[in-house]
């Protein structure tokens, strides 16, 4: 790049050559070649365009000026202008596709628009009426599809595509192909969106579902909490549009993570979970199994719908009171599903995220989350995030005070993810933001915000009186009838259906929502062929034996097989020297260590089928540089993974060096575990202290899901616990902590002190017909001590 850069005509030592070249074109431009007239022409134009726009806003300012001689140098200005228009309409575009949905009309509530930048204000520049009118040529538009005839049409249609009733942010996306594609489809799709009568009258039934089943429960559990959905109405049309869009593009299930607001909408008129075992929750009505269970609104369900393009298997992954925590949760569930499928392009399993504006924006797991988007061992192929905007948080007085940015999806930003601001009363922008938002995750593989700019009609729950602190904004929501009305009087006036119709329509749904049975029309037939079953690991015990025995022939020959490198591979010397002494192990010369015995338990293990994952800050080679399981040459940087190479036909490990983040990494991996109980599913922390970052995890899922869902997980946590006096800080992974969650055989807590009670450990997880969470307390300085082997 030194090298360009030095032999490029702009570099320093070229300026007097430049200078020279440039006062030729001023003076004689015949005698340069094409390629510079060209190349000065373009900063000419430029510094005409600069000229005319200072020029216009000192006019403006010298009221003092003999009028007849200002509107005469105004005219001679107003020429340059003309003959440089393409530099001008390209700014126009470029305002309008940056900035537009600061004018969008986005706000239901609002009661008049915020004022965009100057920048798009053209009468603000000094353009004239005469100018604004003047004929455009074609190729002036830079590749803008509406055919505009005049700037100021040109306005107009760009106001009539970025300042309705959604807001386009993509123009930080630094791909470039992506951004034409957002272009084409705005601009051209966008601008002349019609939908046809049929598709109107299914959005209504949509917002009739959502709208009839909210007030069902108002009026039958009357001040009982549920968190309604009223006034984010649009949540319902936008899910079924993805997941029938989805089901078309081949997808066969979406996983679902949410939190409480709208959640038993949710369940009912997207999910297919029977209003009657909703009403259950209501009447205090408990299951009939052996767990606690948990509050209605914390549920998930899971069920195969029946959609025109063929069946799809959707799960609403049950969730906490920590809002934000079920996304990395649902991303890992996601991944296991894919690898399931073997679906490396990412096509047929994908994750929806559905948040809230002051969770997402305020809770730091976010971004974790956001982190692992296109990192290789955690990418799912991108997520649809829909933000429910009720603009008021959970309770807070001035939603300003919930962020330190303008919209609340702004922290998708930070991995380019483009943004779709949709005004929450207009359900047919809804819809096409919908169907952009699939279309873009299928093709390019990314996260994609849908932020839905609604409001929240009754308090943070039933009993809540929301005025008490935010008097203006809840006389205006009084005032406002719902969704489902307007829009069904909006249909009504243009003919699309009669006011009887909308009556029938509402009744039918009510009728149906009354007899309790499934809203949504499902299968009985599994939609896809890879289902996972835990029925083999219900109800059995943890004193169930198991033989862990390895023959020794079987050792040898797997430790032979890892002994094995490429031919001309170069290791590191301290590595080089750890692998001879585990060969020296193998042969029976030296007592087996730490690293040795886990080693040969994964290799064991995959020789007999089951995958392993092994995740954590800095597995590869394990934090104290015990483990090695990936090798690197000193050469070439070229990876050799040995325990891939162990074995005829055997399972795979997949070695993770994880993102610097232990909440979401640690919930990832619980997801992939409680999705995948034939995999091998380890998380290590870095010390065993850093464990203090996942506590959410840890309390919320971990340790209590099947007792709270009846939701089984095998995952192991490594934590290096040290009592290696280093103060404070490292020295315990609070042992004591652990021992106090256990109740009811929720969680196994296991201190091996000696290499082979670890090998055998690692093997039974997998071998026994049983699966809890497994909490290690795995060692440091014992790792390489004389006494700790076996």
């Amino acid at each position: 790049m030194q090298q360009l850069w030095d032999n490029s005509y702009l570099v320093g030592d070229n300026q007097s050559y430049i200078e020279s070249l440039y006062e030729t074109y001023l003076n004689n431009p015949a005698d340069l070649s094409a390629e510079w007239r060209e190349y000065f022409a373009q900063f000419t134009v430029a510094q005409d365009i600069k000229d005319e726009l200072a020029y216009a806003q000192r006019q403006r300012n010298m009221r003092q000026a003999n009028s007849q001689q200002a509107q005469s140098s105004s005219n001679t200005r107003e020429r340059v202008v003309i003959d440089s228009l393409g530099p001008v309409v390209m700014m126009l575009l470029e305002s309008y596709r940056g900035l537009g949905h600061l004018q969008a009309n986005l706000n239901p509530l609002a009661q008049q628009q915020l004022k965009l930048s100057a920048v798009v204000d053209m009468a603000g520049y000094g353009f004239s009426t005469a100018l604004m009118n003047k004929s455009l040529p074609a190729d002036y538009l830079h590749g803008f599809a509406p055919k505009s005839a005049t700037l100021k049409q040109l306005q107009q249609d760009l106001d009539k595509i970025y300042c309705r009733t959604l807001g386009f942010e993509y123009m930080h996306i630094k791909r470039l192909e992506e951004i034409t594609w957002f272009e084409q489809r705005i601009e051209t799709d966008w601008f002349n969106f019609q939908l046809d009568n049929a598709t109107k009258i299914q959005l209504l039934q949509s917002l009739i579902a959502a709208d009839g089943f909210e007030k069902y429960l108002g009026n039958k559990y009357v001040g009982q909490k549920r968190f309604s959905l009223e006034g984010g109405d649009a949540l319902i049309p936008i899910l079924d549009t993805i997941i029938k869009r989805s089901a078309a593009y081949g997808v066969k299930e979406v996983v679902c993570g949410m939190a409480h607001r709208g959640r038993l909408n949710v369940l009912a008129n997207i999910m297919a979970k029977k209003p009657s075992e909703i009403f259950q929750g209501f009447e205090g009505q408990m299951s009939q199994n052996n767990y606690s269970g948990d509050v209605k609104y914390h549920l998930g369900h899971s069920a195969d719908l029946v959609t025109p393009y063929g069946s799809i298997h959707l799960s609403l992954a049950c969730n906490p009171s920590h809002l934000e925590i079920i996304a990395p949760v649902v991303q890992g569930s996601v991944r296991a599903r894919q690898l399931r499928y073997n679906d490396a392009a990412h096509d047929l399993v994908i994750p929806i995220h559905i948040h809230g504006d002051a969770a997402v924006a305020g809770q730091g797991v976010v971004m974790e989350c956001f982190n692992m988007s296109q990192a290789r061992g955690f990418t799912v192929g991108g997520a649809i995030h829909i933000v429910i905007n009720n603009q008021i948080g959970f309770t807070i007085s001035d939603p300003s005070d919930a962020r330190s940015t303008h919209y609340c999806s702004d922290i998708a930003k930070m991995i380019e993810a483009p943004v779709i601001h949709v005004n929450g009363n207009d359900p047919e922008a809804a819809y096409f933001a919908a169907q952009l938002a699939i279309e873009y995750r299928h093709r390019f593989k990314r996260d994609i915000v849908i932020d839905l700019v609604c409001y929240r009609r009754h308090g943070h729950n039933e009993a809540d009186e929301p005025a008490a602190t935010q008097p203006r904004m809840y006389n205006i929501i009084r005032k406002m009838p719902p969704l489902m009305a307007s829009y069904a009087q909006q249909l009504v006036d243009s003919a699309v259906i009669k006011p009887d119709e909308v009556t029938k329509l509402t009744d039918t749904y009510l009728q149906s929502l009354a007899t309790g049975e499934a809203l949504v029309a499902t299968t009985d037939k599994a939609a896809y062929q890879y289902a996972n079953t835990w029925q083999a690991y219900v109800g059995t015990s943890w004193q169930v034996g198991v033989d862990s025995t390895v023959a020794l022939e079987k050792l040898r020959e797997l430790a032979a097989n890892l002994a094995k490198l490429p031919d001309g591979f170069m290791v590191q010397p301290q590595v080089k020297k750890m692998l001879e002494l585990r060969q020296q192990m193998t042969l029976g010369k030296v007592a087996i260590n730490w690293g040795y015995a886990e080693t040969m338990a994964y290799a064991t293990l995959l020789a007999q089928g089951y995958p392993i994952r092994l995740c954590g800050q800095d597995v590869g080679r394990g934090t104290f540089a015990h483990r090695h399981a990936v090798l690197h040459d000193q050469v070439s940087d070229a990876v050799y993974i040995p325990l891939n190479k162990v074995a005829v036909n055997q399972a795979a490990l997949s070695c993770v060096d994880s993102l610097l983040s232990e909440e979401a990494v640690l919930a990832f991996e619980y997801g992939y575990a409680a999705t995948d109980p034939g995999c091998l599913t380890i998380w290590e922390a870095q010390f065993g202290d850093f464990a203090n970052g996942a506590q959410v995890v840890i309390d919320q899922f971990i340790s209590s899901s099947e007792q709270k869902w009846g939701k089984y997980c095998g995952l192991v946590m490594f934590l290096p616990h040290g009592y290696e006096g280093m103060g404070p800080e490292h020295s315990s992974a609070r042992l004591e902590r652990y021992l106090q969650l256990c109740a009811q055989d929720n969680i196994q807590v296991c201190q091996p002190t000696t290499p082979a009670q670890f090998f055998h450990l690692l093997r039974r997880q997998m071998l026994r017909p049983y699966r809890k969470p497994l909490v290690v307390f795995t060692p440091k300085s014992l790792l390489r001590h004389n006494a700790a082997v076996s």
